[in-house]
């Protein structure tokens, strides 16, 4: 029986769940902000796409700043009560949910511009604040073990918590506020869902966070420290963080392979609405089923993915889990070019949909665990090189790509729609078919070449366990 069979857990269960519920909150507001933002503005509120996806662009701008910066001075921080992540893990919830409240509650007789304004200003503010929580967040995640394969267990619980905080929003929204009824027959271009539905999340996100801060407080004995020497951030110490993480060139591959997924993954979400609806014809309440593949995907990939490190190297399977990512969901549009798929509308299309969400959900969840788990690893090889744990730049990356998937490929998709010349106020059945099918050749077949392209750079990782093992006999620190 090899070591990695062997290993035992060194975290409590309380708080590997009491950290996945850090991850249940930002996806409840990431998931939310991602596939409803676009529809919102754009249909809802009558902004142009490119106008609503270049608001989300710009605010990225602000990220590419922000992520790094709270990385790097988290990494710096000293507390003696609260060490290194949970002073700010303890500021952010109270303005997060207020500037997410906002977004969703614009006040009404703005102009197109002036409503442009409030989504910019308060896009920002809102990705600003989370980056305060979760940049610390996964650090501290990095920090909660030192074994090979424990810390793929953690980040399970990160990724499983998480993904079941978008499908429970995903579902709840489609079932409550977007339900169709005889006033709205299309219950997602009703007005006053998307103002219940913010109010539910915000109020859920401020409780989730402090639980996550709270009981995870009791670890902070056992988390890195800076030492005594390292000396506090500044601006000078900031770049020379960048320049040490980006020297890396496991961290590099990572840093591209992640950046093009994202893309991929920001513009799929920007379009899901608009493919579910006008495609697939389905409506509110067959949407909300996708969340069984989803969660049969997430269970799967909680169960299997720190089993399959045990058999075979983390980069194996990011590599494989990528190109799952990337092919899988263009699956039921494919199925449709070759005239396999049911009629549009129906619970045979719905089914089938489910399937491929299924795959979709396995394949990034098991990519994710694996990378999240990766970057831990990471973070020994720079102590070794550098003399410094950098969790915290490291992982800024990413909520930076998180945040990015959604700003950037919002933005691809709201100019995609503008050029294709997708109305609004569309009506499902009754959009130019040739405009419909536009829009499914870019999002079920262009967009799979990026993700093609991330698992290739993906590839030039090299931290297998021979080298883990490695780093931790030069750290002495003993094998796990």
């Amino acid at each position: 029986m090899s070591e990695a069979v062997q290993e035992t857990s060194d975290v409590p269960l309380k708080t590997k769940i009491a950290f996945g519920l850090g991850a249940t909150a930002e996806q409840v507001c990431l998931r939310s902000f991602g596939i409803f933002a676009l529809i919102y503005y754009n249909q809802v509120l009558d902004m142009s796409g490119a106008l609503a996806g270049f608001a989300l662009t710009a605010a990225l701008l602000i990220d590419a700043v922000t992520d790094p910066l709270i990385g790097s001075y988290s990494d710096r921080f000293r507390s003696k009560k609260l060490g290194r992540r949970h002073p700010f893990l303890f500021a952010a919830p109270i303005p997060i949910v207020i500037f997410y409240f906002a977004v969703f509650n614009p006040p009404g007789g703005l102009s197109e511009y002036q409503l442009f304004g409030w989504f910019l200003v308060f896009s920002v503010l809102l990705r600003a604040c989370m980056t305060l929580f979760f940049v610390p967040h996964l650090a501290m995640g990095g920090e909660l073990s030192k074994k090979y394969t424990e810390r793929s267990k953690i980040m399970s619980y990160n990724f499983v918590f998480g993904y079941a905080g978008a499908a429970g929003v995903y579902w709840i929204s489609m079932s409550v506020f977007f339900a169709s009824t005889p006033e709205n027959p299309n219950g997602m271009l009703n007005a006053e869902g998307y103002k219940q539905m913010s109010m539910m999340c915000a109020a859920f996100t401020l409780l989730v966070l402090y639980l996550c801060a709270f009981f995870t407080k009791d670890r902070i004995p056992h988390l890195s420290q800076p030492d005594e020497k390292t000396p506090r951030f500044s601006f000078t110490t900031f770049f020379g963080d960048i320049k040490s993480a980006v020297s890396n060139s496991n961290y590099l591959f990572l840093l591209i392979g992640y950046f093009l997924l994202s893309v991929m993954l920001g513009a799929r979400d920007g379009f899901e609405n608009y493919m579910n609806l006008f495609y697939f014809e389905l409506r509110p309440e067959q949407m909300r089923y996708f969340v069984v593949g989803q969660i049969a995907g997430y269970i799967v990939a909680f169960t299997m993915t720190y089993r399959i490190h045990q058999l075979i190297d983390k980069r194996a399977t990011i590599v494989i889990a990528a190109c799952g990512l990337s092919i899988t969901p263009g699956g039921p549009v494919l199925m449709n070019l070759m005239g396999l798929l049911p009629e549009m509308g129906s619970d045979a299309v719905l089914y089938w949909v489910i399937v491929f969400k299924f795959l979709g959900s396995l394949s990034g969840a098991m990519l994710s665990i694996s990378v999240m788990s990766a970057l831990a690893d990471i973070a020994d090889e720079n102590e070794l090189l550098y003399g410094r744990r950098q969790e915290g730049i490291l992982y800024s990356a990413r909520t930076f790509f998180a945040k990015a998937d959604q700003a950037l490929g919002l933005l691809i998709a709201g100019l995609v729609l503008e050029f294709i010349t997708f109305p609004k106020d569309a009506k499902p059945g009754e959009v130019e078919p040739s405009i419909v099918h536009n829009l499914a050749m870019v999002d079920s077949v262009y967009l799979i070449f990026p993700g093609l392209l991330a698992a290739c750079f993906y590839a030039g990782y090299r931290i297998n366990r021979k080298r883990y093992a490695e780093i931790s006999a030069a750290l002495g620190r003993e094998v796990a």
